[in-house]
């Protein structure tokens, strides 16, 4: 019994291996694609979005560098949270540092 799985078993293998080795780019990139959303745990419409885009020829969006603006209401929302300000005295907080 042994003997006939390993006779079955061997032919497989070569097969796979051949078939892996001789992957398209495109099939390489669909690879790579999926074991990132794998990775990420993205299921449903998510999934589906990140692989389009993936897949696309021109992938997905490089991330954009925030603006001056962008980079101090995260410095002082970072504050305002450190501070555990709640409520109108966060707003007013808010309104000082990103006034100053």
């Amino acid at each position: 019994m042994n003997r006939l799985i390993a006779i079955v078993a061997v032919p497989l293998l070569f097969a796979y291996l051949s078939i892996a080795e001789g992957a398209t780019p495109q099939q390489q990139k669909m690879k790579d694609c999926n074991a990132e959303a794998s990775a990420k745990t993205l299921k449903g419409e998510e999934r589906q979005a990140f692989m389009k885009s993936c897949l696309s020829a021109k992938g997905p969006e490089p991330m954009k560098k925030a603006t001056p603006q962008q980079e101090k209401m995260k410095a002082c929302n970072k504050e305002a949270g450190d501070k555990q300000l709640k409520g109108d005295e966060r707003k007013k907080f808010m309104s000082t540092c990103l006034s100053a």
